[in-house]
């Protein structure tokens, strides 16, 4: 199904998905890639050695989730956009995705925007609490969405309604 539709199945997910365990300690990142391909800024961009040094150029990338501390620097990295930090303990019924994004205008902290799922499908609202985009993130900005808990697991994308998109 991934290579004809672009969107992972459940079985797919359920391989890089962090365990309950895991995402009740804090956030984590979880990387959605799932085609081998000559690629590896994940794994340099991540100072706590938690995606293991790659022996093969072309290796999936493997997450040590117990060294993870959601710092989100390989999120940015990523060329794929295919890694994203969910923190469920952001709040008692929120929880907050770190998710790429390449578009502009930038959303602004505080705006409320449209929750997407994986096929681009409007599944909620999150409220936008941080963008960071300094330079040495080369264009891709990191927002830090707040979402109902629920979606943690299915929001990978946000739509700014009523402002024009173009590519960065």
């Amino acid at each position: 199904m991934l290579k004809k539709t672009g969107i992972p199945t459940q079985a797919d997910l359920q391989e890089v998905y962090p365990r309950p365990e895991r995402l009740a300690q804090g956030p984590v990142a979880v990387i959605e890639c799932f085609q081998r391909i000559p690629c590896n800024p994940c794994a340099t961009a991540c100072q706590r050695g938690a995606i293991q040094p790659f022996e093969d150029i072309n290796d999936r990338p493997q997450l040590d989730v117990d060294r993870c501390n959601g710092c989100a620097l390989c999120v940015a990295s990523c060329p794929g956009l295919a890694i994203f930090v969910v923190d469920e303990t952001y709040s008692e019924d929120q929880a907050l995705i770190k998710l790429p994004y390449e578009f502009l205008p930038l959303p602004q902290e505080g705006k409320i925007v449209a929750a997407l799922n994986r096929a681009g499908e409007k599944v909620g609202e999150g409220i936008v609490v941080r963008v960071q985009n300094p330079p040495a993130f080369d264009r891709t900005a990191v927002i830090h969405l707040a979402v109902p808990r629920e979606l943690a697991s299915d929001v990978r994308n946000i739509l700014v309604e009523g402002e024009p998109h173009a590519e960065r």
